[in-house]
């Protein structure tokens, strides 16, 4: 029997390499004779850049940019041999850079980012894919832009701050040429950019924002929507996932020309996916929590879609799916590997050795 083992991480537990170790370790044990194949996944988010490194031949490289509020901090991304960069927006913008007390969505700008692909473009690279979730930012990717050479203007022809509370000032953009052959942007959200479903109103509480500050953030974001329209002659603010990470979808699409794909998808390309399961009896996969959500574009339901017929079944830390969720999911089975209830930090700590039992308890 030829299993394929698929798995993301589990938050706040294992990386999806250690995932995929565990159920692998336990399946030899009690299937000896099993081929196993382990192929760590991720869904565009938190490891990616871990996930793409064999399959892209990605070396590590460092520069000092900007984090969400200006300070100087270390960011890393991918560089491959053939000119490929994979940068993670969360590096240099993310949520984690910042503490409670410091978030804040009018001063926090994506500009870091930008100077993460500025970096990965002057070493060669021509083509970028960005994932951009967990971002502290709503600045519809103007300060990535200005770090690339963007120019936003005011009435009087002074720059602007790059940053969500500047965004209703500008009145002129100032186009630079485009950084690379061509952007993907990881975004797995089908928020627009403005409007009650938009990047502040859904998102941006979350950053720090107030009713107050969220009600000038979306204003800005309309503002700028209409600026691209009328001078870059780009209308993309309805375009699905342009309100991702505060606006930064849409910023790739209006400034880089970029295309937005799901995460899922370009990752499972990328990883030679559907040749491995094409090869497979079984596809294991897994998750940290199983539930109704995960029929709405996660990790599992995208692979289960690409599964070609092959059975799906799924080791989980927590599952609350019901037994007609996982069927609409596409899985044939799903196990928890915490028989009971415990406190979240023990079953947290027993991850991997709770995975392996379980997986070699397996009856296949």
């Amino acid at each position: 029997m030829n299993i394929l083992v698929a798995c993301d991480s589990f938050k706040d537990a294992l990386s999806a390499d250690g995932v995929c170790r565990a159920i692998a370790d336990g399946l030899r044990k009690s299937h000896p004779a099993a081929t196993i194949t382990e192929m760590p996944l991720s869904d565009g988010g938190e490891g990616l850049l871990e996930v793409l490194r064999a399959p892209l031949g990605l070396a590590w490289a460092e520069q000092q940019v900007r984090d969400p509020l200006g300070r100087t901090v270390t960011g890393r991304y991918g560089l491959s041999a053939d000119g490929t960069c994979v940068v993670e927006m969360a590096e240099a913008s993310g949520l984690q850079r910042l503490t409670l007390a410091e978030r804040d969505p009018l001063k926090a700008s994506t500009f870091g980012t930008g100077q993460l692909l500025a970096d990965a473009r002057a070493r060669g690279a021509k083509r970028a894919i960005l994932a951009i979730g967990g971002s502290a930012t709503n600045d519809a990717g103007i300060g990535a832009a200005a770090a690339l050479g963007w120019k936003f203007r005011d009435a009087s022809g002074a720059e602007v701050p790059p940053d969500g509370g500047h965004l209703a000032k500008i009145a002129t953009i100032v186009p630079a040429p485009s950084p690379f052959e061509s952007i993907e942007v990881l975004c797995d959200v089908t928020n627009p950019l403005f409007g009650p479903t938009g990047a502040a109103w859904i998102y941006g509480r979350q950053k720090g924002g107030t009713d107050e500050t969220l009600t000038q953030l979306d204003a800005g974001l309309k503002h700028i929507a209409a600026l691209v329209t009328s001078q870059l002659g780009r209308d993309v603010a309805q375009t699905p996932g342009a309100g991702a990470a505060g606006g930064l979808g849409f910023g790739a699409m209006a400034f880089f020309g970029a295309t937005l794909r799901r995460g899922i998808e370009i990752v499972l390309d990328l990883t030679g996916f559907d040749a491995a399961a094409g090869a497979a009896d079984l596809i294991i996969t897994g998750e940290g929590h199983l539930d109704g959500q995960s029929a709405q574009g996660k990790l599992i339901q995208g692979l289960c879609g690409r599964a070609q017929g092959k059975p799906v079944i799924a080791l989980c830390g927590k599952l609350s799916a019901t037994p007609q969720q996982v069927a609409a999911i596409g899985l044939k089975a799903a196990w928890s590997i915490n028989a009971e209830e415990r406190p979240l930090a023990e079953m947290l700590a027993n991850t991997a050795i709770n995975l392996e039992k379980t997986a070699a308890a397996l009856a296949l």
